[in-house]
């Protein structure tokens, strides 16, 4: 069996392969519920690292349901986390710090699709994976004890990763969807510095870093729902019954990606963070799905217009006077799709493209380093309906095309490994010396890496998109 010795204990791991070993489990902080966490600086005893810990208790999403993670245990305290590392050898390697998505309200890093044995074996790299609480455990009232939790793994990695073989001084943290948007919001906070050498952002769900305002509502309606007044109630609340409260108020809350996330302005979060990102000087990759929404349209038929009056009332709604404008330009832009894929459409934009679109240009109008991707290879499953849609890439990412249920999700072309070459290997890349194979982002040429089975730079994708949106920012 593996071992690895330090100043902090002794870690017992285990093979994961003739290439790397594979460390599981490993308790980076200790809280009770709504506190800080506490970081774990020694260990009593050899630490059994072999397999996953308890991720947070949560309501299951898409992912969890096809994966069948919503089995594994859960708990309160569930700040574990899992570290795949080359054999040993006398060279530090980079470390790539993996951010679960899920909406802040579920995930796990011990998802089969974020095993990081081939990205690790591929680049030589050490990968880490962490759970970090979810829901009301996580983000409840101005408290962002989640994000603080992200922040307490990274100074474990700070402290331990280089007996595990990584470099303390070469961390990028990456995560895609509320792990995307954690990774800009790690970006912008003083408490990572030091800490977090490059970031990249996969489909970062900027709408989701809410004001104070936004917090103070979706706290008020969980109190309503949990049938009390005042989160010293749910501080003895039985968790179960927490959880159900959770899922009755996801069935009637119209803001749905406010009710449980980080807020700016509070525990360690700057009010502005896209600003603060730029200030931070930190590289960051940012990069959307060309279909992200498509993903809760084709999973909820049910819920999303079938008639085309309809479709252009949710056009009203987003985009007010420009509406008109908004509905004959996605017809141009995407033609011949349903009423249903005509409102995914603009809803990838209005929450994924035009957010980064503004991050980015903040950034660089600051003389910060940042680049732009588009990930747009469309799944052929279900006759095409999810087309490129959230979450798609995550297993080209990591390189994890045999995990399991990934064809049921992208198919089984051999042709998926050339994407799955090209996506991770600019990761790698990234993470080793801060380069990749396309420019950087400016205003002027607005270079972008378009990642398909023919990957290409373009330049200033589908400016009338942008205008458009740009004027509702």
């Amino acid at each position: 069996m593996p071992m690895v010795k330090n100043s902090s204990g002794s870690f017992e791991g285990v093979e994961a392969s003739p290439k790397t070993d594979k460390y599981l489990g490993i308790k980076f902080a200790n809280s009770s519920r709504f506190s800080e966490p506490e970081d774990v600086i020694t260990y009593g005893e050899t630490v059994q690292a072999k397999s996953f810990g308890p991720q947070s208790p949560q309501v299951p999403g898409f992912m969890e349901e096809i994966l069948n993670t919503k089995v594994l245990p859960t708990d309160e305290n569930c700040q574990y986390l899992n570290i795949w590392t080359p054999k040993p050898s006398a060279q530090l390697k980079p470390v790539l710090f993996w951010i679960h998505g899920g909406a802040y309200t579920n995930g796990t890093g011990a998802t089969s699709w974020y095993d990081g044995k081939n990205l690790s074996e591929i680049g030589d790299v050490v990968v880490v994976t962490i759970n970090y609480r979810l829901g009301p455990f996580g983000f409840i009232g101005h408290e962002n004890y989640g994000t603080l939790d992200q922040i307490s793994a990274l100074r474990w990695v700070n402290r331990n990763i280089n007996a595990f073989g990584g470099d303390p001084n070469n961390v990028t943290i990456f995560g895609e969807s509320a792990g995307g948007s954690s990774v800009v919001a790690l970006t912008a906070t003083s408490m990572t510095k030091g800490l977090v050498t490059k970031a990249w952002a996969m489909s970062p769900s900027l709408r989701q870093l809410r004001s104070k305002t936004d917090a103070d509502i979706s706290t008020q309606q969980f109190l309503d729902t949990a049938k009390c007044t005042s989160i010293e109630d749910l501080k003895i609340l039985p968790n179960q019954q927490i959880i159900d409260a959770t899922a009755k108020m996801f069935e009637n809350v119209e803001n749905y990606i406010a009710t449980f996330s980080p807020t700016c302005g509070s525990s360690g979060l700057p009010d502005d963070i896209y600003a603060m990102s730029a200030k931070s000087s930190i590289p960051l990759v940012v990069g959307t799905n060309r279909d992200e929404n498509r993903l809760w349209s084709a999973l909820n038929p049910n819920n999303v217009p079938n008639d085309e009056e309809t479709a252009k009332n949710y056009y009203k709604e987003a985009l007010g006077e420009s509406s008109d404008q908004a509905w004959s330009l996605y017809t141009k832009m995407r033609p011949n799709q349903s009423p249903i894929e005509m409102v995914a459409a603009m809803q990838t934009d209005q929450n994924f493209r035009a957010p980064a679109w503004d991050l980015c240009e903040t950034r660089v109008k600051m003389g910060v380093s940042t680049w732009m991707y588009w990930f747009t290879w469309p799944t052929p499953i279900f006759n095409g309906i999810f087309g490129c849609c959230h979450a798609l890439d995550l297993p080209f990412m990591f390189h994890n095309l045999d995990a399991p249920n990934v064809e049921l999700f992208t198919g089984d072309a051999p042709n998926r490994t050339t994407i799955a070459n090209t996506f991770s290997s600019e990761l790698l890349s990234f993470a080793k010396d801060t380069s990749v194979s396309w420019p950087e982002f400016d205003l002027d040429n607005r270079s972008t890496l378009q990642i398909d089975l023919d990957t290409k730079v373009i330049n200033n994708p589908e400016p009338e998109l942008r205008e458009l949106w740009s004027a509702k920012i």
